[in-house]
């Protein structure tokens, strides 16, 4: 009689292993990627990704890198696999990762389809929302097992923004040209994640109707928008140098304003929760602009 119970028991918990074992989610290409259980040996295709899984707490599950993967200073040291124009696939099958990370903007599809065709999971991001920044981290968290300390830094990435937010949402516009690169000339539109910054800290982006995402842009187009601010947050100490030439139109209203900024680099530049501190930067330097219009 007693082996009934027993039986009983043994069917309860069958389902609650396979709960705990199977962990799903949906990446940006709208695949669903699952695991058999947390993913303890990663390998990241891109710099964004590679901070993305720090911030998740999954720094330690990292087993390679992508070029340029400079943060956090760990990230380092870590062997590199290529970059985003190619990757050594055969490093990576050698790493028998559990997981891959790549970046829908940099890595080669068909490179990585050749990896999940050998059974590898491919999990694809392309943060285009401060709120798909925040549930990158989160979803990373719930993948390598460290679903709390995800949780947690999302959400005061959030609630920081959201500060943000409710101190700058009202103040007065300033139009705006983000100067991505000067050597082609190159800017936002309106749906890239850096223009988001922009209108959060009360900016408006005078391309935001552009439809590509990265333009090219002409210097007479700019001066035709007459931004009253010009901001760029190139590599390193370049960044100011890249706005040395606007200083020849003297009549632009930036110029005329003083309102020419070089940001800090890398913090607007990836969609990682370091934006956190690029748009507060952001938002600081439109108010110095505000006040010398």
């Amino acid at each position: 009689m007693r082996a009934y119970p027993i039986l009983a028991l043994i069917l309860w918990l069958i389902p609650l292993a396979g709960v705990a074992a199977d962990l799903c989610a949906t990446d940006a290409l709208d695949r669903r990627v699952c695991l058999p259980g947390p993913a303890g040996r990663v390998v990241s295709l891109s710099p964004g990704t590679t901070e993305l899984l720090f911030s998740a707490g999954a720094g330690a599950s990292v087993l390679a890198v992508s070029a340029w993967s400079d943060y956090p200073s760990a990230a380092r040291d870590l062997p590199r696999v290529g970059d985003s124009q190619r990757l050594d696939l055969e490093a990576i099958v050698a790493l028998q990762p559990d997981l891959v990370v790549a970046w829908t903007d940099g890595n080669s599809r068909a490179q990585l389809d050749r990896i999940s065709a050998l059974g590898i999971p491919v999990f694809w991001l392309a943060p285009r929302q401060f709120q798909a920044i925040a549930s990158a981290v989160e979803t990373l968290g719930i993948l390598t097992g460290h679903a709390s300390v995800a949780r947690q830094r999302a959400a005061r990435f959030q609630r920081e923004l959201d500060s943000l937010r409710a101190r700058f949402g009202d103040a007065p516009p300033v139009r705006v040209f983000y100067q991505v690169w000067d050597e082609p000339l190159m800017t936002v539109n309106g749906k890239e994640l850096i223009s988001k910054a922009i209108a959060l800290c009360g900016g408006v982006n005078v391309f935001a109707d552009s439809p590509r995402l990265v333009p090219r842009v002409s210097r007479e187009a700019v001066i035709a928008a007459d931004p009253q601010a010009i901001l760029t947050a190139g590599p390193g100490g370049d960044s100011a140098n890249g706005l040395a030439p606007w200083q020849a139109f003297p009549g632009l209203a930036a110029v005329e304003s003083g309102n020419l900024f070089a940001l800090t680099p890398d913090l607007l530049q990836r969609p990682t929760l370091r934006m956190l501190d690029g748009t507060r930067e952001l938002c600081q330097t439109l108010e110095v602009a505000r006040d010398h219009l």
